[in-house]
């Protein structure tokens, strides 16, 4: 059993926290109003379910996710989570977060900004490609026929092992689109994005990904 901590308890937060008590996991949940904003989500979810402070659930996590909008990423604690997996489910959208000119002329990704704001931190991108209905939904045991696939990147073989192993868990195959740098490739308005695929439709739908 892993606990893992939660900076953001939205809607993919509260659907991945969902999935992973189920596999057995503890979660503890955190976002920006506090933690007694969160005693339906965790009366809901049950004994395996508490809530936090963003830097309580930092330090609690043996794993971290982050799901805040990506205009908060600089508030995400620094210390917590040195020598600690984050898992990065964010999407870059200029029209909610305002223009971040390395993102828009893509120098770099979303998820490399925040790797470099947690530059003791290993930074997996996962979850930010699939819509949170479909996440609560769409897990199939494995060697289903109809089991999707979901991608992750990252530069850190070890952390990338430890977000493949909670995809499985959760009902997922996997695709490695490799380091932190390939992560655009499944961002918004690319064709891996939001659609429904299998390990091989996926691995396709990357290579067809043109910045």
């Amino acid at each position: 059993m892993t606990t893992i901590g939660f900076i953001g308890s939205g809607r993919i937060g509260s659907t991945l926290a969902r999935l992973a008590i189920a596999a057995g996991h503890e979660v503890v949940l955190s976002n920006s109003r506090g933690p007694e904003t969160l005693s339906d989500l965790v009366t809901e979810l049950g004994p395996k379910a508490r809530a936090a402070t963003a830097e309580q659930a930092a330090t609690a996590g043996d794993l971290v996710v982050v799901s805040l909008p990506f205009l908060n990423y600089l508030q995400v604690p620094v210390e917590p989570l040195a020598g600690k997996v984050v898992i990065d489910t964010n999407n870059y959208y200029f029209e909610r977060d305002g223009h971040y000119p390395e993102a828009d002329n893509g120098s770099t990704t979303s998820s490399e900004l925040l790797q470099r704001h947690l530059p003791t931190a290993s930074v997996v991108k996962a979850f930010n490609h699939i819509q949170w209905e479909q996440l609560g939904a769409d897990g199939r045991p494995a060697g289903a026929a109809d089991r999707r696939a979901l991608v992750i990147a990252g530069d850190d073989e070890a952390a990338k092992k430890v977000v493949a192993e909670l995809i499985a868990e959760i009902g997922f195959d996997l695709v490695d689109a490799g380091p932190l740098s390939e992560g655009w490739r499944f961002q918004r308005d690319l064709p891996a994005y939001g659609a429904r695929l299998n390990q091989a439709e996926l691995t396709a739908a990357l290579a067809e990904a043109h910045r």
